[in-house]
């Protein structure tokens, strides 16, 4: 048997069961917004975009000092150097992607519009610079050991989850 697809006249298709209420969500005036902030801090935390950052130059120091205890002369070896080029790759174009955001952030009339342009240029300029440094460094020092520095370059990707998780 067909399911009939047209409607007939005042008939109007069944409302679905799963749709919520209009009033799902309540709005807060800004004098509200800040009696809860002050009532519940811990839910409205300031998270620093420069803790990322010294989370990741952290995580490659540490990453550095582990790889050193690996190759012929214990301490500055070609793994410490390693690890301390993909801690490199890993921290310059986040620290200019956060400097591109706090560049569009100074005018005095911010807009949603020059934000979303600015976060569009800083990951362009983010990863166009995290490519142009892999490239670089794999022509201008081939001998370096890519496996400390792929490492190094993911341990300091992976601050992005650690810093968010300990908040």
């Amino acid at each position: 048997m067909r399911a009939k697809l047209i409607t007939q006249k005042n008939q109007l298709p069944p409302k679905c069961q799963w749709e919520e209420p209009e009033e799902a969500f309540q709005t807060y005036s800004k004098a509200e917004m800040s009696a809860l902030r002050a009532a519940r801090p811990a839910q409205f935390f300031a998270l620093s975009p420069w803790r990322v950052i010294l989370g990741q130059l952290l995580v490659t120091l540490l990453s550095a000092v582990g790889c050193s205890f690996f190759g012929s002369p214990l301490g500055i070896n070609l793994y410490t150097q390693s690890a301390l080029v993909g801690g490199l790759i890993g921290v310059l174009p986040a620290a200019v992607f956060l400097l591109r955001l706090q560049v569009a952030n100074r005018p005095n009339k911010p807009s949603a519009g020059r934000f979303l342009a600015a976060v569009i240029s800083g990951e362009l300029i983010k990863i166009t610079l995290t490519i142009a440094m892999f490239v670089g460094f794999a022509l201008k020092q081939p001998d370096l050991k890519w496996l400390p520095l792929l490492l190094t370059y993911f341990l300091t990707l992976k601050c992005y989850w650690l810093v968010w998780r300990n908040k």
